[in-house]
């Protein structure tokens, strides 16, 4: 009889990749996977890039262990960046747990089994960042900076094309970088046109997380030209005030942001541009947050999600001072919000009465919900579509925009 397993994936997509991978060497073995509360292996793939994702983390491993105690799980597995975070600290607290494992491996094993719907897929081509930002926890978690054989990708994107995968998001924690440590003659263009040729189904390509200092003309040209690159680039700014970028130690000055961001909008003007940005940073004034207010309503995102500054123990942002507190960082993040709020209602307001090419995610409420290429899933905003005849989901489907709002669109099947 099969053993069951059961699952439960925390964080970002690419988080969602190393599930996939995992299970994919255990449905090999011959396991069964099931639901988190049916399986006599739970197994739970943590997060903990912030406090946030780490109270997360710790409070779906005591729900796992409350299974345990019940007789419902017999074993727990946890994995992922809360292990390789802090696991010499949890293994007092946790007897419960029968294996804590770290890091995923890139190239460990073929990826056959997917949790995200069968019309879109993630993939992820590279690990660890080349960056030493001094917010941020990811060099610590996940090491030097790695990308994925171009063999190894093409090999799974011929896969994923065969399964009729419609959407390829492609994910890593720095994909701008993508070959840098392979070859010189190897880079995120280079892999681009190397799967635009072998992709027979596949429709939409979308770019995520891009380092700004990566950002060619090459790559711009190619996402601007090709019929199945999404116009849609993903590129965390964090901030535009220069002495702060310098703190946060980004490799990037305001002018190089400025620079690259005009062009985009002078010679790409069809390229919707999604960024992250941070409030509260350490030291950061009311002047040099009114500088990033500012450079929001200047060049107005067709994207941006922001986050507030979490102080993240080991990294060098920690020791700076004075920090600044909760209440100001969120009285920033709000003001900066309804700025974008604003913006997004009157760029959506430029698609009224057209007609949209859009991907059908599922059905809800009576409606469908779909996606334009301009939005990636989970994080970007919806289509809400009437129809009179029954839609299939993970079609892609013409439809008139009747309607729009701060954030989704409204439309009528044609």
């Amino acid at each position: 009889m099969q053993k069951k397993i059961g699952v439960l994936s925390l964080g970002c997509p690419r988080n969602l990749v190393d599930t996939e991978l995992i299970l994919s060497s255990l449905a090999n073995k011959g396991y069964r996977i099931t639901e988190i509360t049916e399986g006599e292996i739970a197994i739970i793939n943590t997060c903990a890039f912030i406090k946030e994702a780490v109270k997360e983390s710790l409070e779906a491993i005591e729900e796992v262990i409350a299974l345990k105690r019940e007789g419902k799980v017999k074993k727990i597995i946890v994995y992922g960046c809360l292990v390789e975070r802090y696991k010499d600290k949890l293994l007092p607290y946790f007897k419960e747990i029968d294996a804590w494992v770290g890091r995923v491996s890139l190239n460990r094993t073929l990826r056959k089994y997917f949790l995200t719907p069968r019309h879109y897929a993630y993939l992820k081509i590279c690990e660890g960042c080349f960056h030493l930002c001094s917010f941020c926890v990811i060099p610590q978690i996940k090491g030097r900076f790695q990308s994925r054989t171009l063999a190894s990708l093409l090999e799974e994107v011929k896969r994923i094309d065969a399964n009729g995968v419609k959407e390829l998001n492609i994910v890593g924690q720095d994909t701008s970088s993508y070959g840098r440590d392979i070859s010189s003659s190897l880079n995120l263009v280079v892999l681009l046109e190397n799967i635009l040729k072998v992709v027979k189904y596949i429709r939409w390509i979308r770019l995520l997380y891009l380092y700004p200092t990566g950002i060619n003309d090459e790559l711009l040209k190619l996402v601007a030209a090709h019929p199945r690159m999404c116009k849609y680039l993903d590129i965390p700014f964090q901030h535009i005030n220069e002495r702060i970028l310098k703190l946060m130690r980004r490799d990037t000055t305001s002018l190089q942001t400025i620079k690259l961001l005009e062009k985009v909008r002078s010679k790409f003007p069809e390229i919707f541009i999604r960024t992250t940005l941070m409030v509260g940073f350490p030291t950061e004034t009311e002047k040099e947050f009114k500088e990033l207010l500012n450079f929001v309503k200047r060049y107005r995102f067709e994207r941006l999600g922001v986050f507030i500054y979490s102080k993240e123990e080991k990294t060098p942002a920690e020791k700076l001072k004075p920090q600044i507190p909760f209440s100001v960082k969120q009285r920033r993040f709000n003001i900066l919000m309804q700025v974008q709020q604003e913006i997004s209602k009157e760029i959506n307001g430029n698609f009224l009465g057209k007609t949209l090419n859009v991907l059908i995610d599922e059905f809800q409420d009576n409606r469908y919900l779909a996606r334009t290429m301009y939005d990636a899933p989970e994080v970007d905003g919806t289509v809400w579509v009437d129809s009179q005849s029954a839609l299939k989901i993970g079609d892609f489907v013409d439809v008139k925009i009747t309607d729009t709002l701060e954030y989704d669109l409204v439309g009528r099947a044609l």
